[in-house]
């Protein structure tokens, strides 16, 4: 769908997949289950998947195979921060980061290990709320020259605070526009002006989609049928042109006829 309505990239949140399986977003999903779920999506789209991997699922070798994993199976590029464990939402209190050295570590060892060099490693960096927008900054500048391709500052407070960030690192940005947090929701004109390459929305259509199903779920138990909900849904066609069932009916039948004119030859 994201395809078709015309976006560049997508994006796989840590914190969506993490309460997609009812777990708040405190490092607990894992490798094989966030490899599982980007194999899913290279398998189905051709737009180039950001993959949100946390902390890298571990020290240096492990990021060496979590890299490894992902490019395998067809991923454009992970995002790794520098928070420790047990990681936090971006937008909550009592974060705690890496030393910048230990960050600077994982970021060289993911650039080392790819194979292909046009995999994207995003650094994000959560210091702006634990150390300050000085500290973000200089974490950003060392993280590109260890080889990150993207920074992605967090939970930046203002507007000044995006602009600042984006005269002081000479980089590629990303800016995270999640909701109910402490950044302010910016037009993407205004951050194009201010210099981020990139937009990241992580969980809009996660909280879309949560909010709608919890509504219909109120008017399924207070009606006598889903009749007033019909209008709300996607139609048996539309999600059939999604999965591209006709397709697959086409196959079907190409190969049970191929099958029978070899059978009776």
């Amino acid at each position: 769908m994201a395809e078709e309505a015309g976006f560049k990239a997508i994006y796989i949140s840590g914190a969506a997949l993490s309460a997609s399986k009812t777990l708040p977003d405190l490092g607990l999903i894992t490798l094989g289950e966030v490899v599982r779920e980007a194999r899913e999506i290279t398998c189905s789209t051709s737009l180039p998947l950001i993959v949100d991997v946390d902390t890298g699922f571990g020290e240096t070798i492990n990021v060496m195979r979590t890299v490894r994993e992902l490019e395998e199976v067809g991923v454009a590029g992970v995002q790794i921060e520098d928070q420790e464990m047990p990681k936090k939402c971006g937008h909550l209190e009592g974060k705690r980061v890496v030393p910048p050295e230990a960050m600077v570590a994982k970021i060289r060892a993911a650039v080392n290990t790819r194979r292909d060099e046009n995999f994207i490693i995003v650094a994000r960096t959560d210091a702006r709320a634990v150390e300050g927008i000085e500290s973000a900054v200089e974490r950003a500048r060392r993280y590109v020259e260890a080889g990150a391709d993207v920074v992605m500052p967090e939970a930046l407070e203002s507007l000044e605070e995006f602009r600042v960030f984006s005269e002081e690192v000479d980089a590629p940005l990303l800016a995270n526009m999640t909701e109910f947090g402490k950044s302010p929701l910016l037009p993407r004109s205004k951050l194009k002006e201010l210099g981020y390459s990139l937009v990241l929305y992580p969980l809009t259509l996660f909280r879309v989609a949560m909010a709608s199903v919890e509504q219909a779920l109120d008017i399924l138990r207070t009606s006598e049928n889903q009749e007033a909900l019909i209008p709300r849904m996607m139609t048996r066609k539309r999600l059939y042109q999604l999965i591209r069932y006709d397709d697959y009916e086409r196959k079907i039948h190409l190969y049970e006829k191929f099958t029978s004119s070899r059978r009776w030859r």
